[in-house]
């Protein structure tokens, strides 16, 4: 697995937003300025150079015409709508109602149709808007016949009561109950529960996502696609859970409407108009039940589009072939169907034709699905019994070129059985991987690059507990580490006085001891320091890292690093680079600088320091000893205390003159060639020195010259890789200097 700690950013958000406001400023100013030439001139306008070229315009562009259309919603809700209009309406209403169910029908995943909360929301302001209109014109005008609300009203009253309105009282009232009780609720329901368990198993699908892309089976590309589905997917199911209140609103209102209609219509019929009771209540029920159907059917409608969208979770594919394909995988199942459909048509007092048709066609369509089904085995059978020549070609075929056999992991960890919990957990925790994930961001703001991808997998040949760590497929460290124990380590370096599996920690070899969860309080209290597994290890990686780093900046890495600088800084590129250095020399450099921990995050500066440095020599060496100069505040600043001065142990001049005069060879060809025990006594002066600042709590540097700094590193970090060697080029004018010694 490749651990990766890379995060993902969402960009191009401000941009994106200044460029589309500047088309709109483009656009608002063109329209102001036809506005200007309408009116210019006498003072008169041209309405119909306006209404061509603005009406244009607003339906060229959706989001003025989706305004549009909102706002004539509002208006319908305000002003009273002619029949001729509402029968428009009502067309639109029951036209978008059916678009709805066909395209909920034809989808092959919810998230297709994600903008169906809006649609609800629009649809159903839509018929309550049409209620209202259509509850005006009966109240009105119902007096004057049953064709007063317009003739889509009435052919659907007239249609279903058949000239009885107690009937088209029960079958409105029916069709509210469906939609209402049945449809609504459990569609509700159902949007209610995935969007609860879709936000519950977010967390976890997250961390599958993030264990598949540091497993390197999918790259950041893909893993930023999935969860950026997986948001839109918990947005649909959140946003639907509250959608589905409003169909649940639009059948109440809807049921209201029917009766304040047909009590007010009755009594405006009795008492304003003087019709006969029995007329009032023939009228305005005809036109308020139609009323109520040519709303509720389209309500209707769309509340089933969004029963089949909710309930289409774990379904991919259109609704008809999810459906054949399951409903016909089992023929078994459509045979009994079909003997208990023929065993019905013989009963006595049954109709025989219906379910002897219906009987007939489940047992061929059963026979049918057996006879597919084993075909589809037989050729499976097949392709297994296939001659043994064959299947070596094929397994020829599909083998990995040995080529690939080449390819070496930068990065890898190998770990013992009992270590996979730290990947697996059983809780479904991945802390390793969490950790190395942390960890590449943490030294890639700290050295400058990103760090190679970690390849984490198992080794039976290991032991139980143990692990190894390899940089380029050789072993740099290994451990023995428990992970349902934690290390005690006490912060003096004496033996821990806990109850334990005592051993020596892996990273800087002090002793520790594993104890007990139960005992980790204890521990603490102690004033012990307390890790648990996975962060010994990724400790021990980190330390491994830092003194590896340089090795790990490939040529093909600081291609990237160069690409991605600014284009001023892309300029100085293409003046040094290749007339006077190559990329592999920048590299070089580079890679110099992470020998000694100088983090090459500010390559700008850096690479301005080698174009200086290249005026008088291109040794890789003395290229550096200047950019070091360059960088002398982030230098100073990377060793500064706490307390804000930088600690030093300076090289006297009786050490300074004996590495001068030990320098053989001249210009790019020097090299130190000092006394054995000259050297010997030197490291132990050097070691004595700072174990002394280390016991008074300092961590100095040692500061000599420039022109011997390179050689006097060389030899401190063979007995000291940690201790930081400055030439008194390196230090920074504005630094608080603290001497702490002398060598």
């Amino acid at each position: 697995m490749d651990a990766s700690a890379v995060p993902h950013f969402r960009n191009g958000g401000p941009a994106a937003a200044a460029q589309t406001f500047g088309r709109r400023g483009r656009h608002s100013r063109e329209e102001l300025g036809s506005m200007v030439d309408i009116t210019a001139g006498q003072g008169t306008a041209a309405p119909s150079n306006f209404s061509l070229s603005e009406i244009g315009t607003i339906l060229k562009r959706g989001d003025l015409a989706l305004a549009f259309g909102i706002l004539t919603i509002l208006v319908v809700l305000i002003l009273p709508l002619p029949s001729v209009i509402l029968d428009l309406f009502l067309a639109i209403s029951i036209t978008l109602s059916i678009l709805i169910l066909m395209t909920s029908l034809f989808i092959q995943a919810p998230l297709e149709f994600s903008a169906f909360p809006t649609i609800l929301l629009i649809s159903t302001m839509l018929r309550l808007s049409l209620n209202l209109a259509s509850t005006r014109l009966i109240l009105s005008h119902g007096h004057e016949g049953t064709d007063a609300a317009g003739h889509v009203i009435e052919a659907f009253g007239g249609f279903v009561m058949g000239g009885n309105y107690v009937i088209g009282i029960i079958v409105f009232a029916i069709l509210v109950i469906v939609n209402f009780v049945v449809i609504t609720k459990g569609s509700g329901r159902i949007a209610e529960v995935a969007a609860r368990f879709h936000l519950d198993s977010m967390p976890g699908k997250q961390m599958a996502i993030d264990a598949d892309l540091s497993a390197g089976l999918i790259d950041e590309k893909v893993a930023k696609e999935r969860r950026k589905a997986l948001e839109d997917e918990s947005g649909f199911f959140g946003a639907m859970d509250g959608a589905s209140k409003f169909v649940r609103g639009d059948a109440v209102a809807g049921l209201l409407v029917v009766f304040i209609n047909i009590i007010g219509g009755i009594i405006i019929g009795v008492a304003q108009q003087s019709l006969s009771f029995s007329e009032a209540a023939h009228t305005y029920t005809l036109l308020t039940v139609g009323d109520g159907l040519v709303t509720q059917i389209p309500a209707l409608i769309v509340s089933t589009a969004a029963g089949l969208l909710v309930s289409k979770a774990g379904v991919s594919g259109a609704a008809d072939k999810a459906l054949m394909k399951q409903l016909s995988g089992y023929p078994q199942a459509l045979g009994m169907s079909a003997g208990v459909m023929l065993v019905l048509s013989l009963l006595p007092g049954i109709p025989m034709l219906p379910f002897l048709a219906l009987g007939g066609g489940a047992a061929a369509l059963a026979f049918s699905a057996r006879k597919h089904k084993r075909t589809a085995t037989a050729a499976a059978a097949s392709a297994a019994a296939a001659t043994p020549a064959a299947a070596a070609a094929a397994a020829a075929a599909a083998e990995e070129p040995i080529s690939a056999a080449l390819k070496i992991d930068d990065l890898k960890i190998e770990l013992g059985y009992a270590l996979l919990p730290l990947v697996n957990g059983p809780d479904g925790t991945d802390r390793l991987t969490e950790q190395i994930k942390a960890l590449r961001r943490s030294l890639a703001i700290e050295m400058g690059f990103v760090m190679p991808s970690v390849r984490i997998l198992d080794n039976v040949q290991l032991e139980a507990n143990t692990y190894i760590i390899k940089i380029k497929e050789v072993d740099a460290g290994t451990g023995r580490i428990w992970p349902n124990q934690f290390m005690a380590m006490d912060p003096g370096g004496s033996q821990v006085d806990v109850p334990g599996i005592h051993t020596t920690e892996p990273t800087f070899g002090l002793p520790a001891t594993w104890v007990d969860a139960s005992m980790k309080e204890e521990a603490t209290l102690k004033g012990y320091t307390v890790v648990d597994a996975a962060t010994v290890m990724s400790t021990h990686l980190t330390e491994l890292l830092k003194n590896n780093v340089s090795d790990l900046l490939s040529y093909g890495e600081v291609q990237k690093l160069i690409k991605e600088l600014p284009k001023e800084q892309g300029e100085l590129v293409k003046d040094i680079v290749p007339t006077q250095i190559t990329i592999s020399g920048i590299q070089r450099v580079l890679q110099l600088l992470l020998a000694e921990r100088i983090s090459i995050r500010d390559l700008s500066t850096i690479l301005e320091g080698i174009a200086d440095a290249l005026a008088f020599s291109r040794n890789p060496a003395t290229v550096v000893e200047h950019v070091r100069a360059r960088l002398a505040r982030q230098i100073c600043a990377q060793n500064t205390t706490i307390n804000g001065y930088l600690p030093l142990i300076a090289l006297s001049a009786k050490w300074e003159q004996a590495f001068a005069e030990s320098l053989i060879g001249q210009g790019e060809e020097r090299s130190l060639a000092m006394q054995p025990s000259r050297l010997s006594e030197f490291m132990t002066i050097v070691r004595d020195r700072f174990e002394q600042a280390a016991r008074e709590g300092e961590s100095p540097v040692l500061v000599t010259s420039a022109s011997i700094r390179p050689f006097v590193r060389s030899l401190v970090e063979r007995f000291r890789a940690q201790t930081t060697v400055l030439s008194q080029a390196e230090i920074h004018p504005r630094a608080r200097l603290k001497t702490v010694g002398s060598i």
